[in-house]
């Protein structure tokens, strides 16, 4: 492993250079890699190891035909490299274990039922393992039990590669029956096009997963914008003018800044008013903040958050009371003004 200094700390990863495409080939030689569940991150996962040049094939349930015919349009061939799931699970010696979590609770009897000696169960979310109490998904001792977890949506994992970019992905070893669990999670994060790896175990990867994901990249983000954008609008500015001070000019313009040289970067290249302004209000949006981050965490922590998850999932009604949320989002002033923004960038007409 490659030692690096992150912010005075170093840590030990995995970079390409050290553990090159072709050396995880030659480890994973005589594995049949089998993704299960055609959804999320699967068709990335799998289409990424293909194109490497791994031997891949895809379980995924028929009488899901979404899922089922994208992974038929992606060149997987109806009884020759794409299966039922239980048929895929006794094929494979790589089980990628990719269904959502929920699915990962009802699908776990036929696939532990198919798992054979020597086998790497592999996920890429700590949530089934860590909150096993929950979901009762509990390994057989004669498996590998390996996790590779992306940081980045499935779509975000598919494009990076073909850009000749990668998305950066933590590991973990759960369980090593064969003694060879290190260098197979190793060489399957190189094959799925991770920029770099480092190290986790499955309960850190599930804590800052959820945290992040209700946190900063997805549920504190929606709703700081939402608040702000309400402000402007009640101070008489607007949809256009709100839309574009909260949201345009962050993804389109700041948000680049910060990706290309870091935050201290992008505040030195705004106006010195908006400096002066950034940096006296950080510390009040972090004070403000803190409380609520850490109630996340340890709700996180304590399984709280998953038992939400793992019940409303569950529900016969879910998708629609899903798509009932959904819309409210997507109906709602500030993301319609979005979609008629978008419409206006040049070139975009979505």
């Amino acid at each position: 492993m490659a030692k690096i200094n992150f912010g005075g700390v170093v840590e030990e990863v995995v970079t390409r250079e050290e553990f090159p495409v072709e050396k995880a080939l030659e480890v994973l030689r005589n594995e049949t890699i089998a993704i299960i569940g055609y959804g999320v991150q699967g068709p990335a996962q799998a289409l990424n190891l293909k194109d490497n040049g791994f031997n891949v094939i895809v379980g995924q349930a028929p009488e899901f035909s979404k899922d089922w015919d994208r992974a038929v349009a992606d060149g997987f061939i109806p009884g020759t490299t794409l299966f039922p799931v239980e048929e895929a699970v006794k094929k494979g010696t790589v089980i990628q274990y990719l269904v959502s979590d929920a699915a990962q609770r009802t699908l776990w009897p036929a696939v532990k039922a198919s798992l054979k000696k020597g086998d790497a169960l592999y996920f890429s979310h700590g949530f089934s393992i860590t909150y096993k109490e929950h979901t009762g998904v509990i390994p057989p001792e004669y498996v590998d039990v390996i996790l590779c977890a992306p940081k980045g949506s499935g779509t975000s994992v598919r494009r990076n590669f073909l850009a000749g970019a990668g998305i950066n992905s933590s590991f973990s070893v759960f369980q090593d029956y064969t003694g060879r669990a290190t260098e197979r999670v190793l060489a399957l994060g190189i094959g799925i096009g991770s920029g770099y790896l480092f190290p986790t175990t499955f309960e850190n990867e599930v804590y800052s997963d959820l945290t992040g994901e209700r946190g900063v990249l997805m549920g504190a983000l929606a709703g700081i914008m939402d608040a702000q954008y309400q402000v402007l609008r009640e101070n008489g500015h607007s949809p256009s003018e709100a839309f574009n001070e909260t949201v345009e000019e962050l993804t389109q313009s700041l948000i680049r800044l910060v990706d290309e040289n870091g935050m201290d970067w992008m505040y030195a290249n705004c106006s010195v008013t908006a400096q002066r302004g950034a940096l006296d209000w950080r510390p009040q949006f972090r004070e403000a903040t803190l409380p609520v981050f850490k109630e996340l965490y340890r709700r996180v922590k304590s399984g709280e958050e998953c038992v939400r998850v793992l019940q409303s999932t569950s529900s016969s009604d879910y998708r629609e009371l899903l798509e009932v949320e959904l819309s409210e989002l997507r109906n709602s002033e500030l993301w319609s003004a979005g979609a008629a923004v978008r419409k206006l960038r040049p070139g975009n007409k979505k």
